[in-house]
């Protein structure tokens, strides 16, 4: 079996092309819309309403997954014959079906990058095609996005707290289900992870991996030093977790294996005082290089807790907290209708329904440096607006007409640039608690647009100027 691609998971699966992972409501009113002849060009955006919990910035993360997922849409015959059967779709044409056996995405994608830093309501996706498609999308692009997203940004805030040592993923037992785990996995390393004890993950996308051993080897042997012995014969250099019984006397006991432990971890207890007391008794007996890896629920307030007090661990182990988002588990985007284009016409639309007012129009973002290379501002544009702000352009073109623009960068850069965007952000925007009112104003054109399309209730469009 030759290697995978490093952005393959979807070859792994069983299904060919991800078209029947998506809500039935998708399909019925791309039914309506075909036999209606209703074929025409639209453009949705996807967003995040609001922050979770203590949040005052995201870190965008799922684009390659949103690739993939568009550029190898299909419906297989067997999918095609499900839907035939479904008792929504019997007054459906035969065409209607015909067209789904060809069906394949022909549209635009406008993306932010992923790791960029970015705010609430701002466009994360740009999808522009006849409508059919982009409405199909909508389901797997909310999905893969909200969640990578979500993870990415929890990461990014762990990594901070840690203050430069280095954070796992541990979290691959604790996700929803092996993709949440293999999707997090990813998305932690683009939030500043240094790796992940997920294997598939280290094979797929060459993230670095990591592991120690777990209790029951140690609960499987007479003795700790019989388990510690047998665990050296075959694993160079490694890392013994000694808190099954004690803690210390699972210390003093490596010391007495008279091997090099690579590092000990530690996974239950006052991480601060036994890992100080580790510390102690490993410099005393000559140790001063083996390393203190510390796990255990774990999240960004233990950690930044930590470290504040010079606690001497080297490592952290961040598993369930880090996966499933605990503190706020659910990132709100939404993926939104802002204009369609009928007899040649670009007409703008926009939700007006109380408290979920939308922006109409396609949309840029332009993001303005202070003199020390901090966020000053993001203005919000449409698309097509002469900007003389000299801001730099966060969206970019990922699509046209179905194909890739440009190669999708590897996730060591990716995971780099992510780096690079939090250290822009202003220090308030670093808090732990809280949440900042973002640095975004909307452009003259765009908020006298939306003021004037929100006025009108009975009205659900404003043509396109």
């Amino acid at each position: 079996m030759k290697d995978l691609p490093t952005s393959s998971l979807l070859r792994l699966r069983s299904t060919s092309g991800h078209a029947l992972e998506t809500d039935l409501y998708e399909l019925t009113m791309a039914a309506a819309y075909f036999d209606n002849k209703e074929i025409f060009k639209a453009t949705f955006e996807l967003f995040v309403r609001n922050y979770p919990k203590n949040r005052s910035y995201l870190v965008a993360a799922g684009l390659e997954q949103a690739v993939e997922y568009l550029t190898q849409l299909r419906f297989t015959e067997a999918e095609i014959e499900f839907l035939k059967k479904h008792p929504n779709f019997k007054s459906v044409s035969d065409d209607f079906f015909q067209y789904l056996d060809k069906f394949k995405f022909t549209g635009e994608l406008w993306a932010l990058p992923e790791g960029t830093v970015f705010f609430r309501n701002e466009p994360i996706l740009r999808v522009t095609a006849p409508i059919i498609e982009a409405q199909i999308a909508e389901t797997y692009l909310l999905s893969v996005i909200n969640y990578e997203t979500l993870i990415a940004t929890k990461a990014s805030r762990i990594v901070q707290s840690a203050r430069g040592k280095g954070v796992v993923e541990f979290g691959s037992r604790r996700a929803h289900g092996p993709q949440a785990a293999l999707l997090a996995a990813r998305a932690g390393y683009i939030g500043g992870c240094i790796g992940t004890s997920n294997v598939l993950a280290g094979y797929l996308y060459k993230i670095p991996t990591y592991g120690t051993m777990a209790h029951s080897f140690i609960m499987s042997y007479d003795s700790e030093e019989e388990a510690f012995e047998k665990f050296c014969r075959v694993i160079p250099q490694p890392s013994f977790l000694v808190d099954t019984y004690d803690s210390i006397e699972g210390i003093k006991k490596v010391i007495a294996t008279e091997q090099t432990p690579g590092m000990i971890r530690l996974d239950s207890g006052d991480r601060l005082e036994l890992s100080r007391k580790a510390r102690k008794i490993l410099d005393r007996a000559g140790y001063k290089e083996t390393k203190i890896f510390v796990s255990g629920d774990l999240n960004e307030y233990i950690l930044n807790n930590l470290t504040l007090k010079k606690a001497p661990i080297d490592f952290f182990g961040v598993g369930t907290e880090l996966v499933t988002s605990r503190d706020d588990p659910a990132l709100p985007g939404i993926y939104k209708l802002v204009s369609v284009t009928r007899e040649g016409r670009d007409v703008y639309r926009a939700k007006t329904s109380e408290g979920k007012m939308t922006l109409p129009g396609p949309k840029q973002i332009y993001r303005l440096y202070n003199a020390k290379r901090r966020i000053r501002e993001d203005i919000i544009t449409l698309d097509d607006e002469r900007v003389p702000y000299g801001g730099r352009p966060l969206l970019l073109k990922v699509l046209e007409n179905g194909d890739i623009v440009n190669e999708l960068p590897a996730i060591d850069e990716i995971r780099n640039f992510a780096k690079q965007e939090r250290e822009t952000l202003p220090s308030q925007f670093l808090r732990l608690t809280g949440s900042e009112t973002p640095p975004v104003r909307l452009s003259t054109k765009l908020e006298r647009l939306a003021r004037s399309v929100w006025s009108k209730r009975g009205s659900r469009s404003r043509r396109r100027i």
